[in-house]
């Protein structure tokens, strides 16, 4: 029974973290304030440039690292031109019997903030620091996978999406041979297209101009009446 008090223990705080989180976000809790000239943000929605691309938003299910839902819809956004260099990704992967699964595109800062709190200190490399913001905050950056056009169904890597170990690593080289091989032909498709890869995770890829953009913290729900409404 011991044994399984630290497990319990470690549940329970992040059921907590995840509690105070959605009681305090909103309530003075502020992404960091920027100074200098920025790009105007167009936020657009990934499976409306591409109906092909899939999407798994685990952020709106249990089924990720923090244990609970932090999205309330299972949505993917990205800056415009990020989103079109997607699309050639995508079609350039057609061809060879593949497309895009999509995990996670823009989040919100105070998602960011989050992470960062429930995130042991020893796996912080994994996660952006609140205090600088993320590039997903800036609407640049993209998690994804492939998956097989005759099945549908993802294929598998050398590690698991959110993994924070060393397998996440883009130049891992355990696995199998057929693994390795498509995490590098992803890495390959998205590089030649203006994207950069994470150096601890395979499935996170910066947009080119990232900087070029502000640290965001709307809500999915918000996000087309903003861009709409030329508030952002």
């Amino acid at each position: 029974m011991n044994l399984l008090l630290p497990k319990i223990r470690s549940s329970l705080f992040r059921t907590l973290i995840v509690f105070c989180f959605f009681a305090l976000n909103g309530c003075g809790i502020n992404p960091p304030h920027e100074k200098g000239a920025f790009k105007k943000g167009e936020l657009v929605e990934i499976v409306k440039m591409d109906t092909s691309i899939h999407l798994d938003i685990r952020y709106a299910t249990g089924n990720n690292f923090a244990g609970r839902p932090v999205y309330n819809q299972a949505r993917a956004f990205l800056q415009k031109p990020a989103a079109e260099a997607l699309v050639r990704v995508n079609n350039e992967l057609k061809d060879l019997g593949y497309g895009l699964t999509v995990f996670d595109g823009y989040r919100p800062w105070s998602v960011t903030k989050l992470f960062w709190d429930i995130t042991p200190e020893e796996n912080k490399k994994f996660v952006a620091n609140p205090k600088n913001g993320s590039r997903h905050n800036r609407g640049c950056a993209v998690d994804l996978t492939l998956y097989e056009l005759a099945t549908g169904k993802e294929v598998a890597m050398p590690g698991d999406y959110d993994e924070m170990s060393e397998r996440s690593y883009p130049d891992y080289t355990g696995g199998t041979t057929e693994q390795r091989r498509l995490r590098d032909l992803l890495r390959s498709k998205m590089e030649a297209n203006g994207f950069t890869v994470y150096n601890v995770e395979w499935w996170h890829f910066d947009y080119g101009d990232w900087k070029s953009y502000r640290i965001e913290n709307i809500s999915f729900e918000d996000i087309k009446q903003t861009v709409k409404n030329g508030e952002k």
